[in-house]
């Protein structure tokens, strides 16, 4: 997005009443939500792949440790 296409919503934004102002605030944060959300998920289901094709290894400090050394 462009610095004009930002500078221009929040221009926008200022104009409107606060009763319109905390409507699109609501908005802004739910879509922020979701969209955090399904980041989360599609790097969830990329470190599932990672872990079923043996990319990655899981254990605890031990065996982190134990990998270092060796």
């Amino acid at each position: 997005m462009r610095i004009t296409d930002i500078n221009s919503i929040i221009e926008g934004f200022d104009a409107l009443p606060l009763e319109e102002k905390e409507y699109a605030a609501g908005l802004i944060r739910k879509a922020y939500a979701e969209a955090a959300r399904e980041a989360m998920a599609a790097r969830a289901k990329t470190a599932s792949r990672n872990l079923r094709s043996r990319k990655v290894k899981k254990g605890g400090v031990k065996d982190l440790l134990k990998d270092l050394e060796g």
